[in-house]
């Protein structure tokens, strides 16, 4: 195959003047190249310090263009770090001038939860494109506003879902679809960590929005349903809380179960007070697994054949950001959606109802589309 295309090419290039006989890093050069889009990074703690900005030094399809925070040292020391222009460098309160910078393309916010939305809908508003840390809001109906705005602006919205496009994730989502042990029969995914405190905002419901199940849990639930490819029909769920000094008003550890069509069964947990960090899918003929699976440090893998060879990438939010690059220049649904988003906010929510409950919770045959309040 090689061969004969290496024939056609000689072949080609004779019929054109031998245009393709020169370097390839010639071609290249003549290439029209597509514009780097510009990022903003609304909030600079420790996920934009050490994981975005970094990441923004190797994306091949965006740069980091601006900054927003409420710190004046903050401000100083980016600025000089990353070589970021003074009319690049907004505050809160002059945020919503950032519609008159043709500099940044995107924002992408990164604050405490229950800022999302409005920073999601007042980014919109301003004419640019928008990922959103996850979670992505601090319920389901927040969630479908910041769509709605981001629709009627004309601009695209992504979640920060970094393993959507993480390696090890996407070969599990292969096995399974190619069903290289079979039929998966039961998933186990799980994310935990001792949450350092009491004092972080992530334990306090009105910022944070639930604790472990919110930050934690998201990922939990992405194991299964990326792996499957499929959302999940119904969930049962249980709740704990021993804590009760350092967990106020959310829960410590909670444990769900999805069924999922084709009878599919996920066991899933997080929790703020332990630490694992897996998941685990059992097939008729073997298995296949990532532990850890969710950390941005890298993920490992193991199949009942083997070691899964593939290299972690640096970092994760590499690849993220410049697909989210990539749908916005070919005005194409990003992968990693505003409605992905949405759709687990809305597990949360029954998650927490079925603990709440004790109930099984039907969830319209695996369509949470069903599920939209518009």
């Amino acid at each position: 195959m090689i061969i004969s295309r290496r024939r056609s090419l000689q072949t080609l290039s004779m019929a054109v003047g031998g245009l393709l006989t020169q370097p390839a890093s010639l071609l290249a050069e003549q290439q029209p190249k597509a514009k780097k889009l510009g990022i903003a990074l609304v909030g600079l703690g420790n996920y934009a310090t050490n994981q975005l900005a970094p990441a923004l030094l190797e994306t091949q399809n965006c740069y980091l263009a601006g900054i927003v925070t409420g710190s004046p040292d903050k401000a100083k020391t980016w600025a000089e770090k990353y070589n970021i222009a003074p009319k690049n460098i907004y505050t809160y309160q002059t945020f919503d001038q950032i519609r008159n910078n043709p500099d940044i393309d995107i924002v992408y916010v990164v604050l405490p939860n229950f800022l999302h939305a409005e920073y999601t809908i007042r980014a919109a508003q301003a004419g640019k494109h928008v990922i959103c840390e996850k979670p992505m809001a601090m319920n389901a109906e927040e969630a479908r506003q910041m769509i709605t705005a981001c629709e009627k602006a004309g601009v695209q919205l992504s979640v920060g879902y970094r393993l959507y496009f993480e390696p090890h994730h996407l070969e599990m989502r292969r096995l399974a679809a190619e069903k290289t042990f079979g039929h998966v029969k039961v998933i186990e995914s799980g994310l935990g960590f001792t949450m350092p405190g009491p004092n972080s905002w992530r334990l306090d419901k009105k910022i944070g929005g639930g604790g472990a199940i919110m930050d934690l849990g998201i990922y939990a639930i992405q194991g299964a349903r990326r792996t499957l490819n499929l959302d999940p029909i119904s969930v049962t769920a249980q709740a704990f809380t021993f804590d009760k000094e350092h967990f106020k008003d959310i829960y410590e550890t909670v444990f769900w179960q999805f069924e999922f069509p084709g009878g599919t069964v996920a066991h899933c947990s997080t929790t703020y007070s332990s630490y694992v960090d897996r998941l685990y899918a059992t097939c008729e003929r073997g298995w296949f697994k990532l532990e850890p699976s969710f950390n941005a440090t890298g993920a490992q893998g193991l199949t009942s054949r083997g070691v899964m060879e593939i290299p972690s990438p640096h970092y994760q939010q590499i690849a993220q950001m410049d697909a989210f690059v990539g749908a916005v220049q070919s005005k194409t649904k990003p992968e990693a959606s505003g409605e992905e988003g949405w759709k687990e906010m809305k597990l949360i929510g029954a998650i927490l109802q079925a603990a709440e409950t004790g109930r099984k919770i039907q969830l319209n045959r695996g369509d949470l589309s069903l599920l939209d309040p518009k």
